[in-house]
């Protein structure tokens, strides 16, 4: 059983949580794109945790973790993750965390670049979490990288690092007028880090492959959401990879096999962080009160998020662009203060109504058309069966999935490990 577990909006919807509820029935567990700019949130018996770059499965003894080689490491910053979690008591080894040969190592001049170009670009900055990930992604397709597995061949690295950083000083030197990258500097940078973490570094294609031919189950864990996609998502206020499931097997390094199941996770209202059109976005005394239910600051920033209600145009959208075939709602309990509770069914463009969710310039120009559904005004945090929740709850989830057109399976009513229902 191949499943991928991935966001239908904007990033932020709680895959962390699901992905640690999930994985229990899985042997291994792999993120498949992305670097260090957001964030997996765990909270179970050990603590709460925070979890940028390793894998939701990790909080799990007898889950093994892959980092594929769609992700863009950080390996500074891996190694403090890494840290954390054992200072925790995480068991972390070679045996339960896998690094691809192939992931791409995102170096300081990376996060150097990202910073000087958001600084440059001013009020029409794209909201970039400022970690070095669009410029290792675009040096990725430069072919102006360097992966994990190079670190086993220093002569050569050194070399190839050379002839990349005579190339990025000609845009950190020259076009921003910063001062240019030291090749050594960057070689010392590598061996510290890269001493620590190759003992992790191997052949996950093989590894897959042979996991997933001796029957295993292989979960594939996104970051961020279908929103935020490269080819799909919002652009130019994206991230910078392929974030949807159909890209999960490359990402994960075994391209030649398909996704058997789907798992989107959508909240039970909207919140994002960064810049780009949010059409149902709140502002004031009631954004902050649907912030502050919902414990709506980044993962990996610490920003306050933008938050509004639940956007079913895009939604439905999110469940097209990543294929879904059930969905995880989370979250719900967030909403149980409201005594009505606001749902955009339908977008207003140049005073015409539209139910398809547009891009660029359309979406810029929509405005929210609400229906609103009476609330449950009370805890739902020890509800263990859909029959628990109260009436208007229940009228709640089922219009959410009529909306969106596909079931929700599984609903989040808290943040704790055994917090859900299971309704299909």
């Amino acid at each position: 059983m191949l499943t991928a577990i991935v966001g239908i909006n904007w990033g932020d919807e709680g895959k962390g949580r699901m992905v640690d509820l999930i994985s229990r029935d899985y042997d291994v567990v792999c993120r498949y794109q992305g670097g260090n700019n957001a964030g997996h949130t765990v909270i179970n018996e050990l603590g709460k945790f925070i979890l940028n770059l390793i894998p939701s499965g990790i909080l799990r003894p007898e889950v093994t973790n892959v980092m594929g080689n769609g992700m863009v490491i950080d390996m500074k910053h891996l190694c403090g993750e890494m840290d954390r979690l054992i200072d925790a008591g995480v068991k972390i080894t070679p045996d339960n965390l896998k690094i691809s040969e192939r992931a791409v190592i995102c170096m300081p001049y990376h996060v150097r670049l990202d910073c000087l170009e958001e600084d440059r670009l001013g009020d029409a900055k794209y909201g970039s979490t400022r970690r070095g990930i669009a410029p290792v992604y675009g040096d990725k397709y430069l072919k102006k990288i360097i992966m994990m597995g190079d670190l086993f061949y220093p002569d050569n690295l050194k070399k190839r690092l050379e002839g990349i950083i005579d190339y990025k000083n000609l845009f950190i030197n020259k076009a921003y007028d910063s001062e240019p990258v030291n090749v050594d500097e960057m070689m010392e940078y590598l061996t510290e880090y890269g001493n620590r973490l190759k003992p992790y570094v191997c052949d996950v294609s093989d590894y897959l492959d042979a996991q997933i031919k001796d029957g295993k189950k292989v979960m594939f864990e996104a970051q961020l959401g279908a929103l935020r996609d490269i080819d799909f998502g919002i652009n130019p206020y994206t991230s910078s990879s392929n974030t949807i499931a159909a890209y999960a097997p490359i990402g994960a390094g075994v391209p030649k096999y398909k996704i058997d199941k789907t798992i989107g996770i959508m909240k039970a209202y909207s919140s994002c962080v960064g810049e780009g059109p949010f059409t149902t976005e709140w502002f004031g005394d009631e954004a902050e009160d649907l912030r502050k239910a919902g414990g709506e600051y980044g993962a990996a920033t610490g920003r306050p998020r933008r938050v509004g209600p639940f956007d079913a145009v895009a939604s439905r959208y999110g469940v097209f662009a990543q294929g879904a075939d059930t969905l995880a709602l989370t979250k719900m309990d967030v909403l149980s203060y409201m005594e009505k509770i606001p749902v955009c069914v339908a977008y207003e463009i140049d005073g015409v109504r539209v139910d398809k969710f547009p891009r660029g310039v359309m979406l810029d120009k929509a405005k929210p058309i609400y229906e609103y559904y009476d609330g449950w005004m009370c805890d739902i945090g020890g509800c263990r069966k859909e029959s628990d929740l109260p009436v208007n709850a229940r009228k709640y989830i089922d219009r959410l999935e009529e909306l969106v057109g596909c079931e929700i399976s599984v609903v989040s009513v808290g943040a704790e490990r055994s917090e859900y229902i299971v309704r299909k």
